[in-house]
């Protein structure tokens, strides 16, 4: 992914309007000359009845600097598992004798494997993205989410755990794990080396989550108590992981609800509102009627 290469995140409770928001931010940004790839890592998918296409794993075309995808989440927990199962294979390679494959299924009802296969799915993104400015990411449901934007840092501290203990078998065994060649020292522990490559991934995951310049989080809510409720729960959650929320999109505004109460809690944060709109906001045409008609846009 280019350095430049901005993530935007849009979470909240289901059915505040996730799609709807990142959809149009998608389009103004475009608008103003931004290339953008929107994708959709919300199992329901809301984008091809959005935008009026079908949307799949390969991006499509909506105008020049805007593409859209939806991530196939079956597929991608297929592939993570598919990859457990050949690392395990092949660092643990010297117990082919006890027919380790018969046992590797068990795996799949490991828990976490969405949100693992989800990190997977966003790292590829990221890697493809080169030269975009933005990439925008519609989420799924509050549980998974935070799941999802969690995962590194409690990953690491697993990995690191894990690491603590394999150099600490080392010791005991007394196993020669290092070889010289010439001056160059060589690991030949497997798995000390894959828990190094993980610490490795996961650190850097975990950075641009955490960098306030690259990674920002738009909290979507609507008017109603309940919205406000888990919106709170959402933000606090996110604080514990050094993870904070950029900006506060209000949708389905309504004129008679006063605003002020959401400025003095999110001080903070910036405040998109996007008003009830009187028709479905569905078609290309219909969005930027209604982006136009917005007195103004939150600039990211």
């Amino acid at each position: 992914m280019d350095k430049a290469t901005k993530n935007i995140f849009f979470l909240g409770k289901g059915g505040v309007g996730k799609s709807t928001s990142s959809a149009l931010t998608a389009l103004h940004l475009a608008e103003t000359g931004k290339t953008v790839q929107l994708v959709s890592l919300d199992p329901a998918h809301n984008q091809s009845d959005i935008f009026e296409k079908k949307f799949a794993e390969k991006a499509v075309k909506i105008n020049t600097n805007l593409t859209v995808k939806e991530v196939d989440i079956d597929y991608w927990v297929k592939k993570y598992l598919s990859d457990i199962q050949f690392q395990v294979k092949r660092s643990y390679s010297y117990l082919t004798a006890f027919n380790l494959e018969n046992y590797l299924d068990i795996i799949k009802y490991s828990p976490g494997i969405e949100e693992y296969a989800l990190l997977m799915a966003y790292k590829n993104i990221r890697k493809k993205a080169k030269g975009v400015d933005y990439i925008i990411f519609d989420m799924p449901p509050t549980a998974l989410t935070l799941k999802f934007l969690t995962l590194p840092h409690l990953s690491l501290i697993w990995l690191d755990n894990l690491l603590d203990l394999r150099n600490k078998i080392i010791e005991k065994r007394q196993i020669i794990t290092k070889v010289k060649l010439g001056k160059k020292e060589i690991e030949t522990d497997k798995i000390r080396n894959k828990l190094h490559e993980q610490i490795k991934d996961y650190r850097e995951v975990k950075t641009i989550f955490e960098d306030k310049e690259k990674t920002f989080l738009n909290l979507v809510m609507n008017t109603d108590k309940l919205s406000f409720s888990e919106s709170e729960l959402i933000v606090d959650n996110l604080n514990k992981f050094n993870i904070s929320i950029k900006n506060i999109f209000l949708n389905k505004y309504h004129d008679d609800f006063d605003i002020s109460e959401i400025r003095n809690k999110y001080k903070q944060s910036g405040i998109q509102v996007l008003p009830a709109s009187n028709k479905p906001l569905l078609g290309v045409a219909v969005l930027n009627d209604y982006l136009r008609a917005l007195p103004a846009f939150i600039e990211m």
